[in-house]
């Protein structure tokens, strides 16, 4: 402002010593620039044009990428979101590593994040600790000495964020969103899935073989003289437990999964456990009259399993899961260890992220919106906003647009799925109200008692919500997360900063690209609304049940275009011998179609009836289109994709990145795909539920 106040003076200064007969004919005003030409917003530079769109258009689009790019060391698979991510992590660590030079002492929250990081990173503290942090907690449960004081010990350990054979969760009451209800939901395994323990496959009874030395290795370094017999004890008893457990398919019904029980009927379902003790101890007693169990059958197999197994493995299981845990945050052997299992075994993964990334991760699930509201001023400027709010209009409208056409749909569940879409509430960026974390104490010097603090701290967040109004403005993810979510329960759809950048979302590049990113991303979350589980739930976050407000007609429609879905995923193998599970990824499946096709009808409204421009020799279809493939570019490690498939609900990057195309009408017409082409699906074989 300094140097052009001067300027003015200047030219003032000069103009009173010049002439004064004729006052100057003023200038003429300068015409505007042109607008600047659209920018495309697609990456051309990864396109193979050795293989044809319409043979395989994923590798098409990311050929060259996917031939050129090693995955990192430190990762077991790679892509737009980890690349992103990547991103959001360089950003927060100049945050953060500016806070421990300078912080605002008008928020505390800035010190706290400071210091939490400090503690992370000094490295030589923790050597010379040991596990001294761990004391008190070791001593607690080697004083046990009878099974009785076991619920008390369960519900400590997860209150500072110990795995425990079942554990409790705070959400809305699925059968009535105005309150909140507490979960109980089952746990305590040490491996990612019953599967892993259970399934006659080689892979994974080797990772289980390893699985048992790990243990003993770990219980070794902690000075346990009997570890090995204590490990083979340890992995027959998580066996007793995986077997109890529901899979992960059955755990996708929310009717099943939703088991009222009142606190005295909790006796019926596990007769020896102390429950009164437990509710006490664990925060709920008082506060609710009845509880959810989510797999009531489980709790009453862990009631005889409690009993089955001695007490010295019980202890042996409660000081192995306490240490695991805690191992990230404990001397360079038990960090070295912990990840030679969970990251080079089970993931593939051949050297540990670099102690910066873990430093920033650990403050950004402790203190995640105190930093959130640090990364939102620096790096999210109210345009993106701006223009991520109109996209969310605009499929919004464009979902409301296409009910009407749906074939599967009769007049009444029409009027029941506007009705629904009316009610949603989308959340763009960051939360308008910013958590409180003035009762969290992070101590500079005290790594391991900073983590305990933070776990009980949102332990007792959650806890202590039940009984009082719900918080409609509460967020489950942080601004800086690079993803996006739908809450059935609230209705909601919410979209974090972080992810509104390229390649999902572009504020330079013409709309087209960003239809196919960030607009298919948001579509498929509205979509969650409308799959298999979503359609289960009223406009209002209640929980109906089958057929949900389906009429029974359209209900059965509903599930033979699923079941085909179901069985069109579930033929692709990412790993050899390793199929999708199409039951587990339907809800995800649904979305990405439903998301892509809807997103689609919305660029094509967006345009106005007027032809979209052609950049680079790329029309604004085949634009769209891209964009969607360029966004779930990656790779991934063998053993990273098994983990993916017996426990993600999402399909591998390359078959959402592809399968999707295939079943849309419009991608044919783009590309000009026929028969013989090997993208061609014939119309009666594309599933389109939107």
């Amino acid at each position: 402002m300094k140097k052009l106040l001067c300027g003015s003076a200047c030219a003032l200064l000069l103009a009173a010593c010049g002439k004064s007969a004729e006052a100057p004919k003023a200038a003429p005003a300068p015409a505007a620039p042109p607008p600047p030409a659209p920018v495309s917003g697609i990456d051309t530079q990864y396109f193979d044009d050795g293989v044809r769109a319409q043979d395989d258009f994923y590798k098409h689009v990311n050929g060259k990428w996917l031939a050129t790019i090693d995955i990192p060391v430190d990762r077991g698979g790679y892509g737009s979101f980890d690349i992103l991510n990547d991103t959001s992590l360089e950003q927060l660590r100049g945050v953060i590593e500016g806070l421990q030079k300078s912080a605002d002492p008008a928020d505390p929250d800035q010190q706290k994040v400071a210091d939490l990081y400090t503690s992370f990173m000094d490295e030589a503290a923790l050597e010379g600790a040991g596990l001294k942090s761990l004391e008190a907690e070791f001593t607690r449960i080697d004083a046990i000495n009878d099974r009785k004081e076991l619920p008390a010990l369960i519900a400590h350990l997860a209150q500072i964020g110990v795995d425990t054979p079942f554990s409790p969760s705070v959400h809305l009451d699925a059968k009535d969103p105005s309150r909140y209800v507490v979960d109980l939901g089952q746990g305590g395994l040490g491996m990612p899935d019953r599967d892993y323990y259970l399934q006659d496959d080689a892979r994974l009874k080797e990772m289980k073989q390893k699985y048992g030395q790990h243990i003993a290795t770990m219980l070794g370094l902690a000075g346990d003289k009997a570890a090995a017999d204590d490990a083979k004890a340890i992995l027959a008893l998580e066996t007793d437990l995986a077997r109890a457990q529901w899979t992960k398919v059955e755990n996708r019904d929310p009717v099943k999964t939703y088991n009222k029980v009142e606190l005295p009927r909790l006796n019926a379902l596990a007769p020896r456990y102390d429950w009164k003790t437990y509710l006490a101890d664990a925060g709920i007693e008082g506060k609710v009259d009845y509880v959810v169990v989510s797999q009531p059958s489980y709790i009453t197999s862990l009631d005889g399993v409690l009993q089955k197994a001695p007490l010295p493995v019980w202890k042996a299981y409660f000081r192995w899961h306490l240490l695991s845990d805690f191992a990230p945050y404990l001397s360079k052997s038990y960090v070295d260890e912990h990840f030679a299992f969970y990251g080079t075994v089970l993931r593939g993964i051949p050297q540990n992220r670099p102690r910066w990334k873990r430093g920033v991760s650990l403050v950004e699930s402790s203190i995640g919106e105190g930093l959130g509201k640090l990364y939102v001023a620096r790096y999210f400027p109210p345009e993106s906003k701006a223009r991520a709010d109109q996209l969310v209009k605009n499929l919004l409208a464009a979902y409301k647009a296409d009910i009407d056409t749906l074939d599967w749909m009769g007049p009444e569940t029409k009027a029941k799925a506007r009705e629904k879409l009316a009610r949603f509430t989308p959340k763009i960026g960051y939360p308008a109200k910013w958590r409180d974390y003035s009762s969290l104490q992070i101590i500079k010097d005290d790594l391991v008692g900073n983590v305990i603090r933070a776990q009980i701290f949102e332990y007792n967040r959650n806890i202590n919500k039940l009984g009082k109004p719900v918080d409609r403005g509460e967020w489950d993810m942080t601004p800086q997360t690079v993803n996006a979510y739908y809450n059935p329960e609230m209705n909601e759809i919410v979209f974090p900063a972080a992810i509104l950048q390229p390649p999902f979302f572009n504020a330079r590049a013409d709309d087209a690209v960003n239809y196919g990113g960030i607009g298919a991303v948001i579509g498929h979350e509205i979509s969650h609304g409308f799959d298999d589980q979503g359609s289960q739930y009223d406009g209002d976050g209640k929980l109906l049940g089958v057929p949900g407000w389906f009429t029974q007609e359209d209900l059965q429609r509903f599930k033979t275009k699923t079941h085909a879905l179901v069985e069109q995923y579930a033929a692709y193998a990412p790993v050899p011998g390793y199929n999708i599970n199409g039951e587990l990824t339907l809800g995800e499946n649904i979305a990405d179609n439903s998301g892509l096709a809807i997103a689609y009808k919305a660029y094509r409204l967006s345009l106005g009836g007027t032809p979209a421009p052609v950049i680079d020799g790329l029309t604004g279809d085949q634009r769209f289109f891209i964009g969607w493939a360029q966004a779930w570019r990656g790779k991934v490690r063998d053993q990273t994709a098994i983990l993916r498939i017996k426990s993600d609900p999402h399909s591998p990057s390359q078959f959402r990145g592809t399968v999707p195309e295939m079943n849309l009408a419009a991608f044919y017409d783009a590309y000009g795909v026929k028969q013989g082409d090997k993208m061609y699906l014939p119309p009666e074989k594309r599933i389109t539920v939107w």
